[in-house]
């Protein structure tokens, strides 16, 4: 699962920048999530706790916060959330924008002028937004 391979990327890179600083444990890590990314929260969940175990982050307080999604046309200048889009699309399209979130513009559309040409200002990807470690 995508979850799975997001989960193993965060605990390693906090263990990584642990370890850089000599660090015996890691006692916190937050994460963010772009909406975008649509991750099935309870399995990133799951997926973090199990592959933490018998590793120095195995007993750190995992927080994760989610970033909405944002876009913006750059024909109108229109801003939109992918909330407000998501409800028109069908569950294979919501599934591909999940594991590749510039597929949105295949899918998406302004909803001012229709245009398919847009970026997306943020909510996209997961990352490490900070990590807190004992020495």
């Amino acid at each position: 699962m995508h979850e799975w391979a997001l989960a193993e990327g965060v605990i390693s890179t906090a263990i990584d920048a642990a370890k850089e600083n000599e660090a015996e444990e890691v006692s916190k890590i937050n994460i963010k999530i772009g909406a975008l990314q649509q991750v099935d929260r309870e399995v990133f969940e799951f997926a973090l706790k199990e592959i933490s175990n018998d590793t120095i982050a195995e007993e750190s307080e995992i927080e994760i916060s989610t970033e909405d999604a944002v876009l913006k046309c750059r024909v109108c200048d229109e801003k939109w959330s992918f909330e407000d889009s998501e409800k028109d699309l069908t569950e294979e399209e919501t599934e591909s924008i999940h594991f590749v979130p510039d597929l949105a513009h295949t899918y998406l559309r302004c909803p001012n002028c229709n245009s398919p040409d847009f970026k997306i200002e943020k909510g996209r990807g997961v990352w490490l937004d900070s990590v807190k470690w004992s020495e």
